[in-house]
């Protein structure tokens, strides 16, 4: 009985926080498809590495009907239109590369993506919980193998990092308009690891505190996050400390437990470290040795994350605050022994 009581309250707290016992915050069962009302997305999504080389979306968008969103009608419909028109956002304003972004939205883009965004509480850009947790399927239907449907930011290479906010960003310093939204540009971050749902969890649960402009950054990456999965992060948040519990409590075991956690926390974050210098800094700097035409820009973009932080100086931060989590054992005394 109490274990059937204690599965209920379980699950009930999954749905209420959209998150799932086997895949976490992953969308479970992301559509592929979406009424044939909204075609004309899908097939620009579909062939966005084409029509990008050949310089012929933005021509296609101009043409492309204002259609109403209120035909999706479900949860996984709205993620997945959500997900389709962020891509062809990013293609539109990119398309000419980042010294020719488009500055304003067309209504054709900028309507539906705006309502569908407010119905899910999410921003009108691509943001990790698209890009990341709704964007997959299962490449064997028989395993456990995921396959990213939309590639065209992972693999393509046509929308770099950079190219993928209009905040913080030297080429579109006052942001992007909205036709048909808003008379004035609207500044949004792009999507970025800080808006992953399950590290920001960790954090919280691990009580690992970041403060200052590191700290205001993760905190404003939650608006970000679908909803459910910010509500938990606050929830937990506010919860009695684990960390001053198992301090308290002087039990070694839960200590090597607890600090298990915060060592493998530390070991992630120093491995991100290590991969954006390897493939972002490295690179770029070399690239503007290299008498690259843009590298003013480059510099800039090149020390500046997707969310907009401070690149390098960001991930340290983090990485070392998760550090100093770790609980210190205290020395056994001879009273003790």
């Amino acid at each position: 009985h109490m274990e059937t009581n204690y599965r209920e309250t379980l699950q009930a707290d999954f749905d209420a926080f959209d998150i799932s016992e086997e895949l976490g915050f992953i969308l479970e069962e992301p559509l592929t498809h979406l009424p044939d009302y909204y075609r004309v997305w899908m097939d620009l999504a579909n062939n966005l590495a084409h029509l990008i080389e050949s310089r012929k979306l933005r021509d296609l968008v101009h043409k492309m009907p204002v259609l109403s969103p209120h035909l999706l009608s479900n949860h996984r419909e709205l993620r997945l239109a959500h997900l389709a028109l962020g891509f062809i956002c990013m293609g539109y304003v990119w398309q000419e590369g980042q010294h020719e972004p488009a500055q304003i939205l067309p209504k054709a883009l900028a309507w539906p993506y705006w309502l569908i965004s407010r119905r899910l509480g999410l921003p009108p850009i691509l943001t990790y919980a698209d890009s990341v947790l709704a964007n997959w399927k299962l490449k064997d239907p028989t395993g456990c193998a995921v396959l990213h449907f939309f590639t065209v930011s992972l693999k393509k290479g046509h929308i770099k990092k950079e190219l993928q906010k209009w905040r913080d960003n030297p080429m579109l310093p006052r942001g992007l308009l909205y036709e048909g939204v808003s008379n004035e540009p609207i500044l949004l971050s792009g999507g970025s690891a800080a808006q992953s749902s399950a590290i920001q969890c960790f954090d919280a649960l691990l009580c690992i505190q970041h403060e200052g402009e590191t700290g205001a950054f993760l905190t404003r990456m939650r608006d970000y996050m679908p909803p459910a999965h910010r509500q938990l992060i606050e929830t937990l948040s506010v919860c009695p400390s684990l960390r001053d519990f198992i301090t308290t409590c002087s039990s070694s075991d839960l200590c090597q437990a607890y600090n298990s956690c915060v060592s493998a926390l530390v070991d992630l974050r120093s491995y991100h470290l290590n991969t954006v210098a390897k493939y972002v800094l490295v690179p770029g700097n070399r690239a503007i040795s290299m008498g690259c035409p843009l590298r003013g820009v480059g510099t800039a973009l090149n020390t500046t994350g997707t969310g907009g932080s401070d690149l390098m100086v960001f991930l340290k931060s983090v990485r070392n605050t998760t550090q100093r989590a770790l609980i210190l054992e205290r020395p056994t005394t001879s009273r003790e022994t």
